[in-house]
């Protein structure tokens, strides 16, 4: 029951983009086009995951011992730019379209507050590793699932009448806003 609490709680209640607002820039600048908005939720899991299993393994069997607490944003920060990194490889080989596509955002995800608030969080709420990587899964979903619904938002809202003002950029936060708004609707949950 524990699991499902959390991942109910990352996923609805305390949604990373929408509840907690962290990874606002990949949210508004990758959402134009379904398939990239995809595309980034599945870097932001595979990322976040392996950042969240690092940076535990880290805290626990280094940072901690050594008394270096003090250097965890730093430590975090620099894994999560490797695992970026890597991530960034592997999408030019394997997937040279989506990584157009996803363009400047991608190395974005090395500052996305998100990654690195999840990898701080699992410290923070004293999860055993196997919690954590339940965490940072659900958190990703989150993500992808915050992300694609604002990506099919704004696709339909171009086919849309908007008056001319709010076209664009004005009308994609009012709607990010209104989203938000629902997803609040979830905190009674848990």
């Amino acid at each position: 029951m524990e699991y499902f609490a959390i991942i109910i709680g990352a996923i609805f209640v305390s949604n990373i983009v929408l509840a907690q607002f962290l990874g606002i820039c990949p949210f508004v600048g990758v959402s134009g086009k379904l398939s990239t908005s995809v595309g980034m939720g599945g870097a932001v899991l595979f990322v976040m995951t392996l950042a969240t299993i690092t940076t535990w393994v880290l805290q626990y069997y280094v940072l901690n011992p050594f008394g270096l607490g003090f250097m965890q944003t730093i430590v975090f920060i620099l894994v999560i730019a490797a695992l970026v990194q890597m991530v960034e490889i592997i999408l030019k080989k394997v997937s040279p379209p989506l990584y157009q596509a996803l363009g400047v955002f991608l190395p974005l995800i090395t500052t996305n507050c998100a990654v690195l608030g999840v990898a701080i969080l699992t410290i923070q709420k004293e999860f055993n590793l196997m919690e954590g990587v339940v965490f940072s899964i659900a958190n990703a979903i989150g993500f992808t699932l915050a992300i694609v619904l604002f990506s099919s938002i704004r696709e339909h809202l171009d086919l849309m009448e908007v008056p001319k003002g709010m076209r664009g950029v004005p009308i994609a936060l009012v709607v990010a806003g209104i989203l938000a708004l629902a997803f609040m609707g979830f905190t009674g949950l848990v």
